[in-house]
């Protein structure tokens, strides 16, 4: 199913992903940025006809945040033109009207509990480990019975669970009750056999050869001392870029040029100008040839 989407997973992600829906459990993934959590959720979503909520987390975001706000525009209007009109409306049927579902705004948590005739939606909660420890605490109650309270409807609770998708950069640790909550997976980087699979099915206009050399530059800067590694995100970055320049062969000044599509901090990029780069795709290259030339240590380039 993943794969009819274009995502390649290895064995253990397939079978985390398909234990998550059978069992109706949050999926809990953690990884460097860039190796393809979040696609799983969208992946997911499309692959199954559902909706995808995505919750985007951030430092400072709180339950009001992620479940409910009041429009709290539209209900001083409202007011006011109770106000003007001066029909004497009853006070509790007007406050019955400004807490009632038209000037409801529903945020991502409460919006995954609604009713879809296409079923339960898939909820994406991206990058826990940005938000705060209160934060935590709440979601995992709201993760527990998928309920929320609302102190001026009351309790609203999900009629069927959605396919909760948890990701984390690991920037610190999520707790661990909130891991207990959910399978556990850690995305790591692909090897050269799976990443080359993944660039065929993102960029597949991409020579062979050419793809091959991208792989193995990519595999080689993961093994450099850099702030920050490309992940498999910047991998398609950068062949997407070399095929709107039309580029048939790698070479360093080519590099030099693109190095902005995989590499994002000026140290990194200033390190990697010159016969750095130049160094890193003659070692590329050799890995790619020894590969060639002995198969069986194709996993190690």
């Amino acid at each position: 199913m993943l794969a009819a989407q274009g995502y390649v997973a290895d064995r253990g992600l397939a079978t985390v992903v398909f234990l998550s829906l059978k069992l109706g459990r949050p999926l809990f993934l953690e990884g460097e940025a860039g190796v393809g959590k979040t696609e799983i959720a969208k992946t997911l979503a499309t692959a199954l006809g559902r909706r995808l909520i995505r919750l985007q987390c951030y430092e400072g975001l709180d339950a009001a945040s992620a479940v409910y706000e009041w429009n709290f525009a539209a209900q001083m209007i409202a007011i006011r033109t109770a106000e003007a009109s001066n029909t004497g409306a009853d006070r509790d049927a007007l406050q019955a009207e400004l807490f009632g579902d038209d000037y409801l705004i529903r945020r991502p948590l409460l919006e995954a509990m609604q009713p879809d005739p296409r079923g339960a939606p898939v909820l994406l909660i991206d990058e826990l480990d940005r938000t705060d420890e209160p934060f935590e605490a709440f979601l995992l109650e709201a993760l527990s019975d998928f309920q929320v309270t609302i102190p001026e409807l009351g309790t609203v609770k999900a009629p069927k669970p959605p396919i909760v998708i948890v990701t984390s950069n690991r920037t610190r640790e999520v707790h661990d009750a909130l891991k207990r909550r959910c399978l556990y997976h850690w995305v790591d980087y692909p090897d050269f056999d799976r990443e080359m699979q993944i660039l065929t099915a993102r960029a597949p206009d991409l020579a062979p050869r050419l793809s091959q050399e991208v792989v193995a530059f990519v595999q080689a800067l993961r093994t450099e001392d850099l702030f920050k590694h490309p992940g498999i995100a910047e991998t398609i970055d950068w062949a997407n870029c070399l095929l709107a320049l039309d580029v048939i062969d790698l070479s360093p000044e080519v590099i030099a040029d693109t190095l902005g599509a995989i590499l994002k901090y000026q140290d990194d990029i200033t390190r990697l100008q010159g016969s750095e780069a130049k160094r890193i795709l003659d070692q590329a290259r050799a890995n790619i040839n020894e590969a060639s030339v002995d198969p069986s240590r194709q996993d190690r380039t």
